[in-house]
């Protein structure tokens, strides 16, 4: 077990040194210091600015609760709410779960390393807060689990910690929105998330992005699946943001286990997305996917994809589709890597724009070209996730069906 010295000890080390993906950002910028605010009630959540709501719902927040098992919200520094509606289903602050728990430590820093670059390093040296999501074994959340992080204060490092545990046979669906507030303009987001699949247990991670146009954003995340489990990994970008930079990671560690990578993200004018993901395939009857779909409305998206097999009867795909729009660029990195006979594994890549005689069918079928041109769209993004809840595959078509304008 790591002590909170030695962690420090090694997060110093490298605390500025360059990143080696995405720009460098300068934390010595921005504001660390704590911002305290009031702790919302539900009737509190409700009664928030009209312009604020909008935008934690656009980052999938339902502020009513009705359809959510639990709730954590974080305000720039402060946990402003949190708890839970199931029993076997716990929902704590980190903070609060690293004082009170003796359990967490066999989880906190055991898959994403703490030097692993500077901004690991800032999580442990500058942590604000962050949540602790655990279902119990053989528990299933009857509705998802939300989740927000949420920035007010202009010029603000928010730096969090995330641990999710999803207990042996249980089945755990988290919906997590990290968004600004209407007024903000700048600021940097660094999120720390370690995931723990356990044996035959079922996880469903599907994180939406509604940031401000300045934001810098720089989560790191591993996932560890045992037998039998199974981690889904959704994620959604389709408003403007400065820079985001994320390579997730999944060890496979057990006969049978999957993991399933899907992301939606939609380039604006002046963003850059350095985004993919690298799943090692360990055990005999692993699976694995990453797909994408990118637009490019004048950003620069990379979409990275790194599959490795290292043991025979393992299948994994690899797929990156891309459309520009309106000018920017679109550049897919997919790499297969294959260790042993008997390995399955494949990838392709395609990037384009959409054909004129697909606007002109519609057309003739009485659309508008805009209103073709957005059914193309709104198709294109569309991607079937097998396993995934109804209640999410929902709020994924609703993001993107109100994102729809704004990718035109």
């Amino acid at each position: 077990m790591h002590g909170i010295d030695e962690l420090k000890e090694r997060a110093s080390k490298v605390r500025n040194k360059k990143a080696a993906l995405g720009p460098d950002i300068n934390l010595d910028e921005f504001e660390k210091a704590l911002v305290p605010h009031q702790y919302l009630a539900d009737e509190d959540l409700c009664a928030l600015p009209e312009d604020e709501q909008q935008r934690l719902v656009m980052a999938g927040l339902d502020l009513t609760k009705k359809e959510r098992s639990g709730t954590f919200f974080q305000k720039d520094t402060t946990v402003v709410h949190c708890d839970t509606k199931q029993e076997d289903i716990q929902v704590m602050p980190i903070r609060r779960a690293l004082e009170e728990h003796e359990w967490i430590r066999e989880y906190y820093w055991k898959l994403v390393q703490v030097d692993m670059d500077k901004y690991t390093a800032a999580a442990e040296l500058d942590l604000h807060d962050g949540y602790v999501i655990r279902a119990l074994p053989g528990s299933k959340s009857i509705y998802p689990i939300q989740a927000c992080l949420y920035l007010d204060k202009e010029g603000l490092q928010q730096t969090v910690h995330n641990i999710i545990i999803a207990e042996e046979g249980s089945e755990l669906h988290i919906i997590t929105g990290c968004s600004t507030s209407p007024h903000l303009k700048r600021g940097v987001h660094v999120g720390i998330s370690e995931f723990f699949v356990k044996k035959n247990a079922k996880l469903s991670f599907t994180m939406i992005h509604n940031w401000a146009e300045d934001m810098l954003v720089r989560p790191r995340s591993v996932a560890r699946v045992e037998a039998g489990g199974l981690f889904l990994n959704n994620y959604i970008c389709m408003k403007p943001v400065r820079s985001i930079q994320m390579y997730p990671v999944t060890h496979l560690m057990g006969e049978d286990s999957v993991t399933r990578f899907y992301s939606i993200i939609v380039g604006s004018p002046g963003s850059e997305y350095d985004v993919g993901g690298r799943i090692f395939l360990k055990k005999p009857g692993c699976r694995a996917e990453i797909i994408t779909r990118a637009i490019s409305n004048g950003g620069k998206i990379i979409a990275r994809g790194h599959l490795i097999g290292e043991q025979p009867g393992i299948k994994a795909h690899l797929e990156c589709r891309g459309l520009i729009l309106n000018g920017g660029t679109i550049q897919a990195i997919p790499e297969l890597e294959g260790h042993v006979e008997g390995v399955e594994m494949s990838h392709e890549a395609a990037v384009g724009k959409i054909a004129q005689e697909e606007i002109s069918y519609l057309m003739s079928r009485g659309l508008s070209e805009d209103e073709a041109t957005s059914t193309i769209v709104r198709g294109f993004l569309s991607v079937d996730i097998p396993g995934l809840p109804a209640q999410l595959k929902a709020e994924i078509d609703r993001t993107i069906e109100a994102s729809d304008k704004d990718v035109m």
